[in-house]
């Protein structure tokens, strides 16, 4: 019997059947079994009954609704429509199962569909129940127990709160129940007719510039030209009455004959137009694209190049870009909602931005760029706990990278909840002895990194300052003072051996209480381990100090007399105190335990510096240490740290205005010399260092002397030197006539003994010094006398002799500023000039400089002398854009006294514009190489190799920095020089102001530069040129250094503010003084906190809470002295200054006050040199 089976396509199934019966059986794939042909046949004659029937009734009901309308009067017909049209769609709603799809030809009803709802019918139970009964009421067992219950439960509404807004809006659709039938059941979330309409018809009020409306408006692009442009063709003039519009497309229209109104005017003549939540919308939606399709292409460019960090970090910055815009930037509307909204969408946008960082991690794992950067995004969002958990992690992880543990060191530092100091010194001697680890190759797990060595330094300096300001200035000095025995006087018998090997070595010489470097008969490690095995040495006596009343006024205010007492012993009391065994003392016998220094706190930070420079980098941070000058050119990274910076006279420098052009020889780092403690005035009450310190530092200079090369000593020489003329100059300053006289007398005395010494004597630099010092005390023709002989020294070399330049440099602006001041500022005859008579016998070569003076000069030897200068200038700047390696004695490079004394003789034999273009020739030469030479220096890679530590690579950052001083030299003696012109005669600022503003760009970081602009700038009412450049710098640098001038210019302007409204005595003003000037330097100096480098800057907060207590506001002082513990915990000086501040502002003496600040050091074991309970005895006796 043959099997009927059905086909695929029931309609060709006769078709199929008559086929060959035997078809292979691969074809059986094509029947359909399961489906028959009479099925097919009776669901398609019911299908056209049910469409009949349909078409049937609607007709009908048309029919029926024309009759009645037509006899409807004319008015209520369309009420009447109206009402019809809501019946119909209630009568939709209540119809049958078809009932929405009658209406439409095209909605298919399929015959599985007709087939599923027989079967449903024909199986169809009992209905359910619409209401609740007992089990005992059903009459039969088969019917269904259940029951649907369309009450709504009101407590479904309830979501955590009684705010009808957590609350969902919607509309069910249907009637049937809620979760029971998915297929008969829908749910609207759009608002209703009546609430779009409502919304629509209130007007929205004009939105206001600070609005998101406005502020993307002003983010997109800028719009199209509205101004006439001059056509390309010759056929200029042309028969059209208006101004053609290019750019624009033109609509004509009836409403728009001329086509001259755009889009948006053409709408509102016919009465149409956007409304603004649309235009909103659309604006809102441009912009989003945007940011959209930026984000696209970052993800895409990380998808090819994950490796790439950079891009990662620009993508982690580009969030805030990103949320200022979704979320309407910082600035949005006020109140306590959008204050919430604020907070939390920055926190989101943290999450999302440590979520990105993560994946960098993730993706980079040896990169430490990306983890800084993460546990930069985890301080906002993690606890201090975990954080610290961490950065010990991660430190753990990379031991090796000493730039990861310089911002862990600066963390811990800066971690007030757990921060005692010797909590932060044991890390930092972990650090320094986990890096001598690595150089030494002990730990084997990771490599050591190039220029280890230096950041080592570094991060030594980096200790003893940290512990200078925290007031433990005797393990700072400890610390350089086991640095140079373990450097310089290391026998030979352990040089191989390991570090930590040489630190156990050098504990016995440490304990044995011989004299180290700086004290009385010092004579070294070295020295000490030979001598042992003779039986040592007697050791000289030091003279007795002679005890000094402390209390020298007992009737002034007790913290009066706390704050002098303990400046008193920070300045005598800063080398650390051993007993002296030849008056038979102890360790007991020691009045204050903290004076002592013990081996553990100096033993982990001892290094090996294997580089000669890097030993000279030592000593030389040593002296800076000490307050000597010294010069940065030696230093391998920049000095300037806003860590460090603590004085005011960073800020002050310059004013001298008898010295307009030498008073920026020594520029003023802004870093405390150790024992001077920062006061309110900001001045130091000391020249030096005292008696004790001054014979310090000479036993210093003696004994390091003997082990330096002969290069090396002069370095030394001029540091000293340069000290002795500073002590001198701060005297005069101080106009204390008897302190100047006594001051110089030594001082000479020094100066001669140096220049006594073999080395020295043909050092046309140190004559150069000595010379400057006898000009600066008055002694003028002694101080020609001094560069006469010196020039004799140099012989013939003239122009090419950097040294002798600069001498002859500083001694033609020295003449020129002295023939300014006698003269009434008057220009002098350059032919009876000593100035010009110095410079052109330099060009010509001649020694014979002592009769110049009293002889005029001829056009011709004027002439000759413009035309060497000309030629040394250029073979000069061609000589230095050789190779580092071609350049090998760097005094070379120094170009500052050759382009100085040119632009000098051009200004007193031409002019003022020969002067500066001689000065732009050379900068422009020398920035240009600077910057090719800085990016031949840049590391490749992800930023974190460092040049190796080799002669080679040490000498390229010596070029370097080399071509960086000369540049700022350069610019600061233009300036200097346009600047005195312009105080002289009649000259455009402009030139001057175009100078510094491009100096300054390429310099941020020069001090003398900054104290000229503020100078030029506060001598004029308007103030917003200096504060636009202000701005423009400081927002592309991350120095501290413009952002505290910008301070002091603000301050400087309400000081003439505040001036000029006392000088009226209640008359008018003749020009309406400024407001807001408090408000804008609290607002700068909050900025600048905000920075990385102003939240760890002392000066700043010093400076933040004396303007605050100048103004009166001693609260809000309070509030900024407790926010600057936060961030710098370490620094001793903001407890005693603060205090002082509040106590001379207040009415009222608060003992407590002072009882808390002491409390506050101890916790913190900040130095404390004068307890309470030794105050009151003081003042009892």
């Amino acid at each position: 019997m043959r099997q009927n089976n059905m086909a695929l396509f029931p309609a060709f199934a006769e078709v199929a059947s008559s086929k060959v019966e035997d078809s292979p059986e691969e074809l059986d794939w094509l029947n359909n079994k399961s489906f028959q042909t009479r099925h097919a046949l009776s669901l398609h004659s019911r299908f056209l009954e049910e469409k009949e029937t349909s078409v049937g009734r609607e007709v009908s009901s048309l029919e029926e609704g024309k009759e009645k309308e037509d006899n409807v009067p004319h008015k209520n017909r369309k009420k009447k429509s109206e009402k019809k049209r809501k019946k119909k769609k209630k009568h939709k709603k209540k119809s049958g199962r078809y009932s929405d799809s009658s209406g439409s030809d095209f909605d298919t009803i399929y015959p599985s569909d007709l087939k599923k709802e027989d079967e449903a019918d024909r199986h169809q139970a009992a209905p359910l129940a619409n209401c609740f009964s007992w089990l005992d009421d059903l009459q039969s067992p088969s019917e269904q127990p259940f029951c649907v219950d369309r009450k709504p439960d009101t407590a479904n509404w309830t979501y955590k709160s009684l705010y009808r807004g957590d609350v969902a809006r919607y509309k069910r659709k249907g009637s049937s129940s809620l979760g029971l039938d998915p297929r008969r059941q829908q749910v609207s979330w759009e608002e209703s007719e009546s609430k779009k309409q409502k919304s629509g018809d209130k007007k929205k009020a004009a939105d206001r510039y600070f609005s998101t409306v406005s502020r993307q408006l002003l983010r997109s692009e800028p719009p199209v030209s509205t101004l006439p442009t001059i056509p390309e063709s010759s056929d200029i003039i042309k028969s059209t009455s208006f101004l053609p519009l290019d750019g624009v497309k033109l609509h004509e229209s009836s409403v728009n004959p001329l086509g001259v109104y755009d889009s948006s005017t053409s709408l509102w003549l016919q009465g149409k137009g956007l409304q603004d939540q649309q235009r909103e919308d659309m604006q809102t939606g441009q912009s989003a694209a945007l940011l959209a399709g930026k984000t696209e292409e970052f993800n895409r460019r990380l998808r090819e190049q994950p490796a790439d960090t950079q891009l990662w970090i620009k993508f982690i910055h580009y969030q805030d870009e990103l949320s200022s815009t979704a979320f309407g930037g910082e600035e949005e509307q006020q109140g306590t909602d959008s204050a919430e909204r604020r907070k939390s969408s920055h926190r989101a946008v943290l999450e999302k931005k440590l979520s990105i960082a993560e994946r960098a991690v993730a993706t980079n794992p040896s990169c430490i760029a990306l983890q800084l950067e993460r546990l930069k995004i985890c301080q906002e969002l993690w606890e201090p706990s975990a954080l610290a958990k961490e950065w010990k992690k991660l430190v753990f992880l990379h031991p090796n990278s000493a730039p990861l543990w310089k911002e862990y060191l600066l963390f811990t530092q800066s971690y007030f909840s757990n921060f005692t100091v010797p909590k932060v010194n044991s890390a930092y001697g972990k650090c320094i002895s986990t890096l001598s680890a690595v150089r030494d190759g002990s730990m084997v797990s990771h490599p050591a990194l190039p220029g280890i060595e230096e950041d080592m330094l570094d991060i030594f300096t980096q200790q003893c300052h940290f512990l200078r300001q925290s007031g433990h200035s005797e393990k700072a000095i400890a610390l350089f003072q086991a640095m140079i025995d373990f450097t310089f006087y290391k026998p030979d018998s352990v040089q191989k051996l390991s570090t930590k090997q040489q630190v156990e070595f050098f504990e016995p010489f440490w304990d044995s209480g011989e004299a180290r470097v700086g004290e009385l008969g010092a004579r070294g490690w070295k020295a000490w381990m030979l001598q042992q095995e003779r039986g040592g040495w007697i050791q000289p006596k030091e003279e007795d100090e002679e005890d000094e009343e402390e209390v020298k006024d007992r009737s002034q205010p007790r913290w009066t007399v706390w704050l002098d007492v303990e400046a008193s012993r920070e300045a005598a009391q800063w080398m650390p105190w051993r007993p002296d065994k030849a008056k038979g003392q102890s360790e007991e016998d020691c009045e204050d335990p903290d004076r002592q220094v013990l081996f553990d706190d100096i033993g982990p930070s001892l290094i090996c510096l294997s580089s000669p420079e890097l030993q000279l980098n030592l000593v030389l941070h040593f002296l800076s240490f000490l307050g000597l000058p010294v010069d940065l050119v030696h230093f391998a990274t920049p000095f300037q740290s806003g860590l460090l910076l603590e004085n005011l006279s960073l800020l002050t420098q310059g004013t001298d205005l008898q010295r307009p052009m030498t008073s920026y020889d020594l520029p003023d780092l802004g870093v405390n010399a150790v024992g001077h403690m920062t006061t309110l005035q900001g001045t130091k009450k000391w020249a030096g260092l005292g008696k004790h310190g001054e014979r310090f530092v000479t036993n210093v200079f003696n004994m390091v002397q003997a082990v330096l090369p002969v290069h090396h000593r002069a370095v030394l020489s001029l540091s000293w030197m340069q000290y002795e003329k500073l002590k001198v100059l701060r005297c005069i300053h101080g106009s204390n006539k008897k302190r100047v006289r006594s001051q110089g007398k030594s001082s000479k005395r020094v100066a001669k003994r140096l220049l006594k010494e073999s080395d020295n004597r043909s050092s046309l630099v140190l004559w150069r010094e000595y010379a400057h010092m006898e000009w600066v005390l008055g002694n003028l023709d002694e101080a020609r006398k001094v560069f006469s002989t010196a020039t004799a020294m140099g012989g013939t070399k003239g122009l090419s002799s950097p040294s002798l330049c600069e001498l002859c440099l500083l001694w033609s602006q020295l003449e020129v500023e002295y023939g300014a001041s006698v003269q009434g500022g008057r220009l002098t005859d350059v032919t009876t000039s000593p100035a010009g008579s110095v410079l052109t016998k330099l060009a010509e070569g001649n020694s014979s400089f002592g009769s110049s003076s009293s002889q005029s000069l001829s056009p011709v030897s004027i002439l000759k002398a413009r035309r060497s200068y000309e030629q040394a200038l250029i073979d000069g700047l061609d000589f230095i854009c050789l190779s580092p390696s071609a350049i090998t004695p760097l005094w070379l490079l120094r170009l500052r006294g050759l382009v100085g004394c040119y632009a000098l003789f051009q200004y007193l034999t031409v002019g003022i514009q020969a002067a500066n273009a001689v000065y732009s020739q050379a900068r422009e030469r020398l920035e240009e190489l600077h910057r090719t030479s800085t990016a031949e220096r840049q590391p490749s890679g992800d930023g974190e190799a460092k040049l190796a530590s080799t002669d080679s690579t040490y000498m390229s950052c010596r070029y370097v920095n080399t071509l960086a001083s000369e540049c700022t030299v350069l610019a600061v003696q233009h300036a200097a020089l346009l600047r005195y012109h312009n105080s002289i005669s009649v000259f455009p600022l402009a030139t001057l102001r175009q100078t510094l503003t491009s100096a300054l760009f390429s310099w941020p970081n020069s001090t003398p530069l900054w104290s000229i602009y503020i100078q030029v700038e506060n001598r004029y009412h308007s103030a917003g040129r200096a504060r636009r450049f202000f701005h423009t710098v400081t927002r592309d640098n991350n120095s501290v250094v413009p952002r505290l001038f910008a301070i002091v210019a603000e301050q400087q302007r309400k000081q003439l503010v505040d001036a000029a409204q006392r000088s009226c005595h209640g008359a008018a003003l003749p020009i309406l003084p400024e407001n807001g000037l408090s408000n804008r330097i609290r607002g700068l100096f909050e900025s600048t906190i905000a920075t990385k480098m102003g939240a760890h800057c002392p000066l700043l907060w010093r400076m933040y809470m004396h303007f605050l207590v100048s103004e009166g506001k001693v609260d809000k002082a309070t509030g900024i002295f407790y926010r600057a513990l936060q961030n710098i915990p370490w620094a001793k000086v903001s407890a005693p200054l603060h205090f002082q501040l509040y106590l001379q502002k207040s009415n009222s003496l608060i003992p407590e006050r002072l009882q808390e600040f002491v409390d506050l050091m101890t916790e913190k074991e900040l130095r404390l040199r004068l307890p309470l309970e030794e105050l009151d005895i003081l003042l009892e006796d």
